[in-house]
Formats: C-alpha cells, structure tokens, sequence
C-alpha cells in the first residue's frame, strides 16, 4: 500500500488518496470521523480545535461501505478557509497588488519550527509558505488514512490502542495496563482528558498543562502504542529495510516534534544484563510459541513474535510559545521574538492518536507485503492458515 497527503494548514481541505487496499473492506465515514474527533480532543489544545469540526468525506475508491480494489480518496475541509482565501488562495495575485500588502507574511522564523531552514531551503521569503505545509495540521489525514488501516486490521483479528504515558516529568503507572485487552484499555484512554490510563497521574498532567497554558509556555510527553493480535513472522530480518521494527520507527518519528522512539522497556535494557532483558520462549498445545515475558515489546530480529508489539514515542514541546524566544528577522538580521501562530499548550494527548494511526498503517503495510491478495476474503484466509501454521511450528 501507499498513500500521499495534499494540503496546507489554512489551505481549503486536506486530501488523500489510499492505493492498494484490498476489495470488499468494510469502510464508512462514521469510523473515521470518531478517530479525527479524538485526534482534535485531548486536555491542552488550542482554539485551532474550536474552530475546526473535522469530518471526512470518501470521494473515491468505496461504494455501498466497502472498497472496491481502486485508489480510495479522502477529503477534509478546512471550515476556516473562508477567513484565509486571499491569504491563501491559488491564483496568481492581481497585478495592481503589492505582494507585500499581503496580511500575515512570516518572517520572523520560529526556533524549533521547520521555518527557517525550509525557507532556505525552497527559497521562500515568506515563511508562511513554510510553515502551512510543515505544520501539523497535516496529520489530520493521516489519522483518517490510519483509520482505514485499523479497519483492515480489525478484520484480520489485531487490535491497536495508543495512550499517554508521560507528560512533563509526570508518570502513569503502567502496571494498570495488565490483565486488560486493548479494547478495554481504550475505553479507559477515551474517557480521559489526558488519555492516559491512570487517573492520578492524570490529574497532575491536566494541573501541568494548565500552568503551562498560563505561563505562555508548552510541554511534551511520551505516548505508547499497543498492537494485540499480531501474527509471528511479519517483518524480516534479511535486509535492513525489511525489519519491521524500523518501519514502525521510522512511522513514529515521521509525526511532528516526535524526537525519540523505544520498543519494549526502551532504553532501560542499556541498564540490565542480558539475563533481565530477552524473553523467554514457551510453547503451549493452547497458545503455541509465546514469550514469558514481552520485554523486546514483541519484535525479535525485525519481525513480530506474536506477542503485542509496544512501541513509544517522546514529543518534545510545540515549538510555538505565546512568550516566544528570540529570533531573527530574516529581512533585516534584527533580532526580534519569533511570530506566534494558533497552537496548543501540550498535544500529547493528541499526538498519542496520531501515533496509534501512523503505527495502523505501517502494521497493515506489512502484513499486505507478506500476504499478497486483491481481496478481503483471501486475505483473511491466508492469516488464519498462516497462524495455524506458526503455532504447531
């Protein structure tokens, strides 16, 4: 499979077009609304949120609720285009207009932001012509082009949740998440303001972002992914570009102001012994070849164990503060403080459903690669013959 996004963050709607899903996935506009409102939701957004109701709309690829093998496109207007259409608009300026009368230029860039070195990059004077693009706005289609995968992923029997596990130095206690399935653990995440798992933690995050809010100031966190269900063997260790765990990697620093991604218990195997860090193999006449623990986070050798692959992410606070740090202004080499654009003061919680989407599609990319079918029905066939086989293995 693959996908492309179109669209800028004050453009008039966001686009996507999906090639390669198999035929006859059931697919409707109601599930993918559900995951872009969650994406918009979360304790520490910005009036950006308010403004924007965002809702999908399946132009191509689907009929009667279910795909028919052709590129599927998605669509998402953008509400606030009307206030942004001679700021924005596609048509060459007229000639009896000065460029520079233009409202809203940039050209003050952002520490931290993509402004600057985009701007040099392509050339841009304004920055602006940076910034709409680079923003992440853009992830809106994603989590929609995410939502289609986790449909295709709950056909084959996987289940994908995402959570916030960290915001600001403050820890949820993670040992809530044992005993319970994904399905469970969402409708714990979904009724939080944080979707976080424990309230206690919780209710300090909520208390952080406020001060950060106040303080015209932001913060950051570490979001997790669960994927339950995985089928062993998906991924391969024969070229580097064939490991799974680095597609997922790759997949979770692709989201904005993402700086750092760990599997399993991360960065504390660099603190264990060898003895206290690799899992167990066990087989059962029940459950086949599992692992007595899941501290590798289900992936051995770049391919899944059929354990729950975890995966986390850290974001580093949004780099737009309404007390902004000092920049240059790149007509005059003053220095000045950077511009302030609408953001949020932690999107976290936010990001951690962008991060649950863009892990979905690399998931069902993966399987598609290793099961090739142009229909659902085969698909699902070669899934089930293919567990049969791994557990009497």
């Amino acid at each position: 499979m693959r996908y492309l996004t179109a669209g800028e963050s004050h453009g008039p709607q966001l686009t996507t077009i999906i090639e390669g899903l198999p035929s006859l996935l059931p697919i409707t506009a109601e599930k993918i609304n559900h995951d872009l409102k969650r994406r918009q939701g979360g304790h520490g957004r910005g009036r950006r949120m308010q403004i924007e109701t965002d809702t999908v709309e399946i132009v191509a690829g689907v009929r009667h609720g279910q795909t028919l093998g052709s590129p599927v496109a998605l669509v998402v207007t953008n509400d606030d285009w009307k206030h942004w259409t001679k700021i924005m608009g596609a048509e060459p300026l007229a000639e009896d207009v000065n460029p520079e009368d233009i409202k809203r230029q940039i050209s003050r860039p952002r520490p931290g932001h993509a402004d600057l070195v985009g701007g040099m990059k392509y050339g841009h004077r304004d920055l602006r012509n940076v910034l709409e693009r680079s923003s992440a706005r853009e992830t809106t289609v994603r989590v929609a082009v995410g939502s289609v995968a986790k449909a295709l992923l709950n056909e084959l029997g996987i289940s994908i949740v995402a959570h916030v596990t960290e915001i600001v130095g403050i820890k949820a206690d993670t040992s809530l998440l044992e005993g319970k399935s994904a399905d469970e653990i969402r409708t714990i995440v979904e009724a939080d303001p944080c979707y976080c798992v424990d309230p206690e933690a919780s209710a300090k995050m909520v208390e952080a972002i406020d001060e950060a809010k106040n303080a015209g100031d932001s913060i950051g966190g570490v979001v997790e992914v669960i994927v339950e269900g995985m089928p062993a063997g998906v991924g391969s260790y024969v070229h580097y570009d064939r490991k799974l765990d680095s597609k997922l990697a790759a997949a979770m620093l692709s989201i904005n102001a993402f700086k750092g991604v760990e599997f399993g218990i991360g960065f504390e195997m660099a603190r264990r012994k060898g003895s206290e860090v690799h899992d167990e193999i066990i087989w059962s006449e029940e459950e086949g070849y599992t692992r007595a623990t899941n501290r590798l986070g289900g992936l051995e050798g770049g391919m899944s164990t059929g354990m729950p692959i975890v995966v986390r992410g850290v974001m580093k606070p949004i780099p737009t503060l309404y007390k902004p740090l000092q920049s240059v202004d790149i007509e005059t080499k003053e220095p000045f403080k950077a511009s302030v654009e609408r953001s949020d003061s932690c999107a976290v919680p936010a990001a951690s459903v962008v991060a649950e989407h863009v892990i979905a599609w690399e998931i069902a990319n993966a399987i598609l690669e290793q099961f090739h079918s142009d229909q659902l029905p085969q698909l699902k066939a070669q899934i089930d013959e293919h567990r049969r086989y791994t557990k009497g293995f």
